[in-house]
């Protein structure tokens, strides 16, 4: 039987358990406690704190996210601690919002009932779990899978259905050259009916709720997945905010769900649909907005005179979140009104998204 010792956070006065066999960011997700986190791998440090008091051992991590300087002057990854004592952390971010909405990550078991093309490089998917999930809308869990060969994938996800519709939980998905998950859906490796193993839910990008002033939506490629959450979360909401959908692609022929999307600006004034071209033909008949999706934000922020009023949610890979955040600060939003998450394609044992 593995010892258990206590975790403090500081400057929270939050504790926890911890046992010798988990990571102590594994033993909050287990206990509720929503705690930053990204990779949960040790490579892109958003659960990197300092260590006060305690005694901890490293597993693997980037020196990207964790340099030797930071870690002799007693900094650590959540994601790769083990505790063998009791251990007090002070915090170098933290969310107090996430933090009293936490939701403890559960196992779940599954099966694919759905899989469908959006575009060339787009996948639906649709997944039935034993019991019914809790999550906020935005958030994504981790999926496990043996192919037809006998090999185990497992991958993260973002939800795109409502957390209302939390036992059938919907998936958009981008192909990647080197994706095994989506390949293998594709070439017959996965199939409907597959058996699943579901962990979640995680994420930080979540709706928040009663707020003032716009939501604006930033998407590309299978961001479209939490983002199509938290649009539909908010409508639901009941809420009266305007909200900005902006959504960049290479093509029109990459735009995806446009049925579904005017179904909903019809119904819904308060929303604006925005499609950004990156790579529209000239001699194209595309009227919209053309260019990458960040210089359109920045385009309609100035044209709106948005200063820093609603919150922001950004969804896709690390250079449109990387571009867009400059953008956001010079239009003075702040830190708590900006939610990001970056969808990093890997070949390797998990991803993100």
């Amino acid at each position: 039987m593995s010892e258990v010792y206590n975790v403090r956070l500081e400057p929270v006065g939050l504790e926890f358990e911890v046992k010798e066999d988990e990571t102590i960011l594994d033993a909050a997700f287990r206990q509720g406690i929503a705690l930053p986190h990204g990779c949960k791998e040790g490579q892109c440090s958003a659960c990197k704190c300092i260590q006060l008091d305690g005694e901890t051992e490293l597993l693997k991590y980037s020196t990207f996210a964790l340099n030797d300087f930071e870690r002799e002057s007693g900094h650590i990854l959540m994601c790769c601690a083990k505790a063998y004592s009791d251990v007090e952390i002070e915090l170098l971010n933290f969310d107090e919002e996430a933090l009293s909405k936490s939701i403890p990550v559960k196992q779940y078991e599954g099966r694919i009932v759905d899989f469908r093309s959006l575009s060339h490089d787009i996948r639906g998917v649709e997944i039935e779990i034993d019991a019914p999930m809790k999550f906020w809308a935005g958030q994504y869990v981790d999926i496990t899978v043996s192919t037809a060969d006998g090999d185990t994938i497992t991958r993260s996800f973002s939800m795109a259905n409502s957390p209302s519709e939390g036992q059938k939980l919907s998936f958009i998905i981008k192909k990647y050259p080197d994706g095994r998950f989506s390949n293998e859906l594709d070439e017959g490796g996965i199939s409907v009916g597959a058996s699943v193993s579901i962990s979640g839910p995680f994420g930080m990008c979540f709706r928040r709720e009663e707020r003032e002033g716009p939501v604006i939506l930033v998407g590309a490629g299978s961001g479209m997945s939490p983002v199509w959450s938290i649009l539909n979360d908010q409508l639901g909401s009941g809420e009266e905010r305007r909200i900005l959908f902006f959504y960049g692609a290479r093509t029109e022929d990459d735009l995806i769900m446009l049925d579904e999307i005017k179904r909903i600006t019809d119904e819904y004034p308060l929303v604006e649909f925005i499609p950004v071209l990156s790579h529209a033909d000239e001699g194209s008949a595309w009227d919209g907005e053309r260019g990458f999706v960040h210089e359109c934000v920045a385009r309609r922020l100035e044209e709106l005179n948005v200063q820093g009023e609603g919150d922001v949610y950004a969804c896709g890979p690390p250079p449109m979140i990387e571009a867009l955040t400059p953008v956001l600060f010079m239009n003075d939003f702040e830190t708590d009104r900006i939610f990001f998450d970056k969808f990093t394609p890997t070949s390797g044992s998990s991803s993100v998204h």
